[in-house]
Parts: structure tokens; C-alpha cells; sequence
């Protein structure tokens, strides 16, 4: 009789198991049977915010559910990162990760999750150039370096906030010329624009979006975009390794991510339909109005690409001398 009662438990196990199994299989193949929640670590409005609206849009006809964005701005998107490695592994909480998340990793002395390994990359979506822009006599990266040498320390190079691309990006940019500038960094590019048409600062480092209408007016002029190659919206200004500086790389990006634990068929679902989506001329005109060009990757592109960053950004990081923060 016990023999009895423990195969008949063995039997039960066994068949709850292959339910479970057979369950999960199911909800794997029928992916994404209702909405999934993109989460933005950004405000609503910005680049990126607007980069995965649009991706968020053509992904949800493709495959057929929609995609929200649900924007977590603040604390360098480390509210928006844990809220998405807490999620339930499942496909139906992504994580907009990229060289934000990179610099995040580079920059704490220590966050409430590894970036590398609560997180499963699914495709790069959008990159973005960062433009030299100037209203001062200094039309070319040549000038500044020029200008820079001539008086060592004089030079005012404007970027936003300490940490930020823009920021690392000009520290990059001093290091890899070995030149010695101030870098002043403004709480907001609207003011960093204003001291540049001013003329307190002679040259400064920003996004597209964030300066087109100055330069659609001619109130600023953009010198170099800082990516290995020109800017398709800007195909006559140069890039700054065209202009003489070798070695000098600083393109902004982002992606998709999933809590890590995901499986492996709905990561690659979401990849053949980011990689499906992308090259529509829909996506990419628009996007090109905003500075951004969408590109798709593979899950392991991304991640090497967020590998490395991580390692560019923290050497750049301790350079400068920046100050590692809690």
C-alpha cells in the first residue's frame, strides 16, 4: 500500500512537471499574447524617450500586442534598471539599457544590480552623434586645438551635467588630443546653448535634438560630429578623427533589454522582430529628424558593445579624475 501511495505521488509529480513544461512551451510560442511594458528611464519628450515610442509603435504591429513605454526618469536610470531586473522574467517587462546604463556601471561605486548579468540584451535600436558645436571664430576641431595649445587652460569646452555623455565625451575628447581646456558643465543644454551664442564658452559638445533649431538658424555652427562616421542628416560636417584627431570615438546608443532568466525563444522572437521593423524608411525618416539613426544587433553585438563601453567610460572616469559616486 505505501508503494503504492509513493508511486502514485511519483506519478503526480511527474505529470505536474511535464504540465508545467508544456504550459511554459505554450506561453513561449504564443508570445506575446498581451500587452509588454517598456520601461524608459528618460521623461517623456526626449530623444530617447522618442526613439523607443517609435520602435515601440512598429513593434507592436508586427507582432500584434501593444508596446507601452512607462517612463522612469531619474537617479542616472537606476529606478527605471531595478524596476525592470524585479520583473517577472518573462518577456512582458523590457529595459531600455545602452551607453546610459554603461556609464551608470562606470560611474557608482556600486548599484542594486549587475548590468551584465540581470539583464538579457535583446538588440542595439537607436544611436546618436554628438556634435562640436560653436558661435566663436573657431570653425574647425584644427582651430581648436590651435586655440587650446596656444593657451593651455583657457579654452572653455560647455557640456551638461558631470557624467553625462556630453561630459565624458569632452573629457575624451582633452585626453585623446592631450590638450588641457576647461570643461564647464550646465544643469541644462538651453543653458549651455545660451553661454555658447554669449560667448562665454568657445566650443561644446551636444546632441542634435538638442541644438537643430540653432543650427537650422545659424545662431550656432556644428564643427565635427564625434562618431566614426558623418551623420547622415549633417553629411557636410566632418567627423572629429576626419579632422585630425585619431582614435576618437563617442556615439551615444540604446537598445533592448529583459530581465535576465528570460527565455531564450522570446528573446529571439523580439530580436527577429526588432531586426524586421528597423529598416523601415517610416522609422528611419523620422528618426533622422531627431538626430537618431536605428540600427538592430545581435543579443551578443550588444552585449560586447556594453562591455566595452563600460571599460572606455571607466578609464575616461579615472582619468578626469571624476569622483566615483555612492
Amino acid at each position: 500500500m505505501r508503494a503504492d501511495r509513493i508511486g502514485a505521488a511519483i506519478a503526480v509529480a511527474l505529470f505536474s512537471t511535464g504540465l508545467a513544461v508544456a504550459t511554459s512551451a505554450q506561453a513561449q510560442a504564443d508570445y506575446p499574447n498581451h500587452p509588454v511594458t517598456l520601461i524608459v528611464p528618460y521623461a517623456p519628450g526626449g530623444v530617447a524617450d522618442v526613439g523607443m515610442r517609435l520602435l515601440g509603435e512598429k513593434l507592436s504591429a508586427r507582432l500584434h500586442q501593444q508596446f507601452v513605454v512607462e517612463n522612469r526618469p531619474g537617479a542616472a536610470g537606476i529606478v527605471a534598471a531595478q524596476a525592470a531586473a524585479a520583473a517577472a522574467p518573462d518577456g512582458y517587462t523590457l529595459l531600455m539599457t545602452g551607453n546610459n546604463t554603461a556609464i551608470a556601471a562606470a560611474l557608482f561605486k556600486s548599484l542594486p544590480y549587475n548590468v551584465l548579468t540581470d539583464f538579457a540584451p535583446v538588440s542595439t535600436a537607436a544611436f546618436f552623434n554628438i556634435l562640436l558645436v560653436t558661435r566663436s571664430p573657431l570653425r574647425s576641431v584644427q582651430d581648436v586645438l590651435a586655440a587650446a595649445r596656444a593657451n593651455p587652460g583657457k579654452l572653455n569646452i560647455g557640456t551638461i551635467n558631470p557624467g553625462s555623455t556630453q561630459n565624458l565625451a569632452a573629457e575624451l575628447f582633452t585626453s585623446t588630443a592631450d590638450i588641457k581646456a576647461a570643461i564647464v558643465p550646465f544643469r541644462t543644454s538651453p543653458d549651455m546653448a545660451s553661454a555658447v551664442i554669449r560667448g562665454d564658452i568657445d566650443v561644446a559638445f551636444e546632441f542634435y535634438a538638442a541644438v537643430d533649431g540653432l543650427l537650422a538658424d545659424g545662431k550656432l555652427t556644428a564643427i565635427a560630429s564625434a562618431g566614426l562616421t558623418r551623420a547622415a542628416y549633417l553629411p557636410n560636417v566632418p567627423t572629429v578623427i576626419e579632422s585630425g584627431l585619431k582614435d576618437y570615438d563617442v556615439t551615444s546608443w540604446n537598445g533592448l533589454s529583459a530581465p535576465a532568466g528570460t527565455p531564450p525563444p522570446i528573446i529571439a522572437s523580439l530580436n527577429q522582430a526588432v531586426e524586421d521593423v528597423i529598416p523601415s524608411p517610416d522609422i528611419q525618416s523620422k528618426a533622422a529628424t531627431m538626430g537618431m539613426t536605428m540600427r538592430w544587433s545581435t543579443p551578443e553585438e550588444m552585449t560586447a558593445r556594453l562591455k566595452a563601453d563600460i571599460a572606455k567610460w571607466g578609464a575616461v572616469i579615472e582619468k578626469a579624475g571624476i569622483a566615483k559616486r555612492d
